[in-house]
């Protein structure tokens, strides 16, 4: 009997499963012989149904048993065999000889005695075993759609499938009080906490033993079991056995995310802590983690319990939490006090998981606490806690204090390098050299003390010597601090300093790759990410690549204002150079109110000179340059006590020189030519500024050279000043009244910018035909930053006429406001 318009049903065992219903369904007459093996939950009941139904709907009878059956008449659907007796399995083995039996028998891997070994391997012979797994992630994200009427969200059908190894019976048990608004949900489920009940119900006492024992944290390995159980390992293995069968395990033996969830909540906490305190002893003794161990206990009441040996493994779970989840290290260092460790044993490993897990204001108060103490132990790690978290504040001078202080008293590992550091970058030169000189024991060569010594070297050979040198010595710094990662607490990292060092010589090939490392590695820990970041997204800023350093300072900055003060300068500042290089005037006054809080909460210091001169720049784009001179004063002035160090004074002075272009200040300028020209001959970079500044002035003054200002763009677009060399070409052709000098420096420009060269002659097709020779020239000119009244100056018109200009120009190009307009030109201008 054919039926050949039968419907599927929906069958959770995969292709070999549908395809024996399929054969069933189509001829049920035919002869069948076919074996169903799978772990508990896997589907074997749900597909013999299925088979049962399909028999019967033919008008064949089914029985699930062999005894005193027709085969001739009848199907034989037998469901879990593994747990027959030997005479029952002896009797469906009998309907194997028959040549037209209908015989399926469904069993578990384990157990498999002889009897029902021979029944398998019987019927092998007509066909294979349809063996039954869970779900594949398409075939659960079909089962999740039909259980809820709408689509899964990818992220939530990726944590049920971790959850449950798509075992189909933990998935139903998810499903079964879920709607699609429930989504969030990351809990147990109780369906899933009685299923889970009631197969370890089925384990046996060692099962159940087992089963608890690997929920807590123990390997699934007899030996180990065995041992925590003070059981025979004879019995451990038929119970791991028992334990896999039962579908609660994954291919490696653990039990699965969810199973291990629902048997903590089964197993009675004091059973899981005998337990848990043999792991934990083994753990301490061997070195190894405990923080997984312990994590399910914090909220319990055995938290609070006394007990030294839970004492000890709480305040080593802290400790651990403290670099993988911070916001738990103070829980368990709570739970590590309540367990009889003495608070003050405590308060500086406190403080150090507060400043890791950003509580600013929590690690400060326990670091001063630990500090003014002299009972309390780690005091030195409280110093480089409050040393780390006041140069992340933006207070580089009280944290050289600080360092300063332990280096005379304390002592900790790299706090004579880090204050000579922080008094070299607040302009202290004497006195670091001072502090190196009077330390006679400089502690074991450890690979941290060998990167903060070449780190010191480094810094002073970049303010005394050779830029190369310098530069060499403070990469090799990076790189030996790489293996340290964040385990060490610090006020910056030898990478950040090197980056910076980098940038301000225009290496940045070098400041790449240093960045990167470090952002790898994790240089510094959570505390110094986000700067590692920012550096990094200063590389496209400084290349002129302003998509690339939007995107990258958008995925540093997850919430702007989380961020302290010496990150928040250098994000405005990345942020102000972005709407600079675009041109984007109502982005620069967005970020004006910003720009002058970060400058304000950060005082001059070395390692800020960057974001200070770009800042420098926007101020005067915004003609709002009187609140930033006094921030400048100060900087110049401690670059005066420095000697004037052209690897870090040199790119200060040549933001001021664009500052001063912007504002068209001859005088200003003049100084900061002069300035960069006598430090021409310390590095490329310095030589291509200098040759650059004195191009300005002809500018300025509208005396345009057209093979000098080419020179000086593709010097500066060496030397790494990308956008600094278009921006002097593209502005050296806007002041000049030679009209091919205009076009092939507009030309140079654009080259310099990576974009093909274009034609401009009075034919050109598309919208450029929509303006006039003079509405180009003033298209390009509001374009470049200027002003109505200077472009009227600069072509010999009225402000008013350009005015007019610009508003035929908007009327032809259909734009809708002045935003609108400049990014219609933009793009015409640009294609």
């Amino acid at each position: 009997m054919n039926h050949p318009t039968a419907t599927v049903p929906d069958l959770v065992t995969g292709l070999r499963a549908v395809r024996l219903w399929e054969s069933i369904a189509e001829a049920p007459a035919a002869p069948v012989q076919v074996g169903v093996q799978a772990a508990g939950g896997c589907g074997k009941t749900t597909l013999l149904d299925e088979l049962a139904a399909a028999y019967r709907a033919a008008g064949v009878p089914v029985s699930a048993s062999a005894a005193g059956v027709d085969p001739e008449t009848t199907a034989v659907i037998v469901d879990d065999a593994h747990r027959l007796d030997d005479s029952a399995l002896r009797a469906v083995r009998e309907l194997t000889r028959h040549p037209r039996a209908r015989l399926i028998v469904a069993y578990r891997p384990w157990p498999r005695g002889a009897e029902l070994s021979e029944l398998v391997h019987a019927l092998g012979r007509t066909a294979p075993p349809v063996v039954l797994t869970g779900y594949a992630r398409d075939d659960l994200a079909a089962r999740v759609e039909r259980g809820l009427g709408s689509e899964p969200p990818a992220e939530w059908l990726d944590w049920l499938l971790a959850q449950t190894g798509g075992v189909p019976r933990l998935v139903e048990g998810v499903l079964a009080d879920l709607s699609p608004h429930d989504l969030t949900r990351r809990g147990v489920p109780s369906r899933v906490v009685e299923q889970v009940q009631q197969e370890i119900d089925g384990l046996g006492a060692e099962g159940r033993a087992c089963a608890a024992a690997i929920a807590v944290g123990a390997a699934a390995h007899p030996d180990v079991l065995a041992w925590l159980l003070e059981l025979d390992p004879a019995a451990v293995v038929p119970a791991l056995s028992a334990i896999r069968a039962s579908g609660l395990t994954d291919g490696s033996d653990e039990l699965l995310p969810l199973v291990r969830k629902a048997v903590q909540l089964l197993t009675p906490v004091d059973q899981r802590l005998r337990i848990v305190r043999k792991l934990v002893r083994v753990q301490l003794d061997r070195g190894r983690p405990v923080l997984g161990l312990l994590r399910p206990f914090l909220e319990s009441e055995t938290a609070a319990t006394a007990d030294d040996a839970l004492a000890e493994a709480f305040e080593q779970a802290g400790v651990e939490a403290a670099e993988q989840a911070p916001e738990l290290a103070s829980r368990f260092f709570d739970a590590a006090v309540s367990a009889g460790t003495p608070p003050a044993r405590l308060a500086a490993r406190r403080a150090r998981a507060a400043a890791i897990a950003g509580n600013f204001d929590e690690a400060l108060r326990l670091a001063d606490a630990v500090i003014v103490d002299e009972s309390v132990p780690d005091r030195a790690l409280g110093v480089q806690v409050a040393a780390s978290v006041l140069a992340h504040r933006g207070l580089p001078a009280r944290s050289a204090q600080l360092c300063r202080w332990s280096a005379e008293h304390l002592r900790w590992p790299g706090d004579r390098a880090y204050a000579a550091v922080s008094l070299i970058g607040t302009g202290r030169l004497a006195e670091a050299e001072g502090l190196l000189g009077s330390v006679t024991d400089p502690g074991p060569p450890t690979s941290l003390s060998g990167s903060t010594d070449q780190l010191v070297d480094g810094l002073r050979e970049s303010i005394t010597g050779s830029a190369v040198t310098a530069l060499s010595q403070l990469t090799r710094s990076a790189s030996l601090a790489e293996p340290v990662g964040g385990a060490t607490l610090v006020p910056d990292t030898p990478a950040a300093i090197a980056t910076l060092a980098a940038l301000h010589c225009g290496e940045l090939d070098v400041a790449s790759s240093v960045v990167g490392r470090a952002i790898e590695a994790g240089s510094g820990g959570p505390m110094l990410a986000v700067r590692h970041r920012l550096l990094a997204a200063w590389i496209p800023l400084a290349r002129g690549d302003t998509p690339a350093a939007r995107t990258a300072l958008d995925a540093a900055v997850c919430s702007p204002d989380s961020l302290q003060a010496r990150d928040r300068l250098l994000a405005t500042a990345i942020e102000a150079g972005i709407a600079n290089r675009d041109n984007d005037t109502t982005a620069l006054n967005a970020v004006r109110g910003r720009a002058r809080q970060a400058i304000a909460e950060h005082p001059a210091d070395l390692f800020g000179l960057l974001a200070l001169g770009e800042l420098a720049v926007s101020c005067a784009r915004l003609h709002d340059q009187d609140w930033v001179e006094p921030h400048l004063r100060a900087a110049f002035a401690l670059l005066g006590e420095l000697g004037d160090p052209p690897l870090w004074s040199g790119l200060l002075r040549w933001k001021c020189l664009q500052a001063a272009v912007v504002s068209e200040d001859a005088d200003s300028a003049r100084t900061h030519v002069a300035a960069l020209e006598a430090m021409a001959a310390h590095n490329p970079m310095s030589a291509a500024m200098a040759a650059a500044a004195k191009t300005w002035l002809g500018v300025l003054a509208g005396e345009v050279d057209r093979d000098q200002a080419e020179q000086a763009a593709r010097g500066l677009h060496a030397a790494g000043l990308t956008w600094d060399g278009a921006r002097l070409a593209g502005q050296a052709a806007l002041r000049t009244a030679d009209r091919p000098t205009m076009l092939a420096l507009l030309e140079c420009a654009r080259s310099l910018q990576g974009k093909p060269a274009r034609p401009r002659s009075v034919g050109e097709q598309g919208e450029q035909n929509l303006l006039s020779e003079r509405e180009r020239e003033v298209a390009e000119l509001v374009l470049s930053g200027l002003t109505y009244k200077q472009v009227g100056k600069r072509l010999f018109i009225s402000a008013k006429t350009v005015e007019h200009h610009i508003g035929r120009i908007k009327q032809r190009l259909g734009a809708t406001s002045r935003e609108d307009l400049l990014t219609r030109l933009r793009t015409m201008l640009d294609s």
